[in-house]
């Protein structure tokens, strides 16, 4: 059994026999064809099977920081040493769809680049954003959701 049979046979079980949700790296990441996902952080050490993964379930290339247009998730590659976490936080809300997710790409612990949790959750609320979700989504990287938070309307 390949590791998608696997990921299929965990969502089925997960979602009462529902599997039309891409599997893979790209479904955990909630993407799907027809999305417009802008790459933000992207350097020699990112995962190009994970960025393939991506584009073949949305159908289409990812974009970058000159794409002008709202995009409905950010991917945000980012290591220990690139500089100041918030800002880059906030530079991504730029061109985000409001709802929209930026998801921040670290690697995982032990790895070179790692960047500590606590420091993730410090700087998400000071960028005005929530943790939601952490997810592996290969080998060395993992990836920590970040949305704005919802604000009631009175």
């Amino acid at each position: 059994m390949n590791g998608t049979e696997i990921w299929r046979r965990q969502l089925s079980s997960t979602t009462g026999g529902d599997t039309t949700q891409t599997a893979g790296p790209a479904g955990r990441l909630g993407f799907v064809p027809g999305m417009v996902i802008q790459e933000l952080g992207w350097d020699d050490d990112t995962d190009d099977q994970l960025r393939i993964a991506i584009e073949d379930a949305l159908d289409a290339d990812l974009v970058d920081a000159d794409y002008g247009n709202v995009v409905d998730a950010v991917l945000l590659w980012w290591r220990e040493d690139d500089g100041d976490l918030v800002d880059a936080l906030v530079d991504s809300l730029t061109d985000l769809v409001g709802g929209g997710a930026i998801w921040l790409l670290t690697p995982k612990v032990g790895r070179p680049g790692a960047v500590d949790p606590a420091d993730i959750a410090e700087a998400a609320p000071v960028a005005g954003l929530s943790q939601t979700t952490t997810a592996a989504v290969s080998k060395d990287w993992v990836a920590t959701r970040l949305v704005a938070p919802k604000t009631v309307v009175r």
